[in-house]
């Protein structure tokens, strides 16, 4: 039977790996998503009738923060730091609240990045210090 935990810690080295990627990818696309909304808040059209009033410039940079802390969060989890997962799990959950609000601009897309933010968090969260030195990615 010692395979099964060795199979388990794989699985969560596989995913907090992909959740790395996934970070610095998804990170990297919101970055250009709220450079576009400060460039020209014209670009994304708003649905009528939705209950939240956002001003476009204003989510364009917050946009474009969280999406620099997610890729440089995503950057650390691949070097195994603990204080990259603790960073990207709030990272992840900001990131879905923003996207939360920005449905009716580029609705897909924002859900999209929602679901990618939960799988983030999960995979952070089991993702353990004993995983990264066993996948000789460091550790703190």
């Amino acid at each position: 039977m010692t395979t099964r935990p060795y199979a388990k810690r794989g699985w969560s080295v596989g995913f907090a790996l992909f959740a790395a990627i996934l970070m610095v990818t998804v990170g990297s696309f919101q970055a250009l998503e709220g450079l576009a909304a400060v460039i020209g808040d014209q670009f994304y059209l708003r649905t009528p009738n939705y209950i939240y009033a956002i001003d476009l410039t204003a989510w364009g940079w917050t946009h474009l923060i969280i999406g620099i802390v997610v890729a440089v969060a995503g950057w650390g989890v691949l070097s195994g730091r603990l204080w990259a997962r603790i960073v990207g799990i709030a990272a992840a959950v900001l990131s879905a609240i923003a996207n939360f609000f920005f449905i009716p601009y580029y609705p897909v897309w924002a859900i999209l990045i929602i679901a990618l933010d939960v799988f983030v968090i999960w995979a952070l969260c089991v993702y353990g210090r004993q995983e990264a030195a066993e996948a000789g990615l460091g550790g703190d």
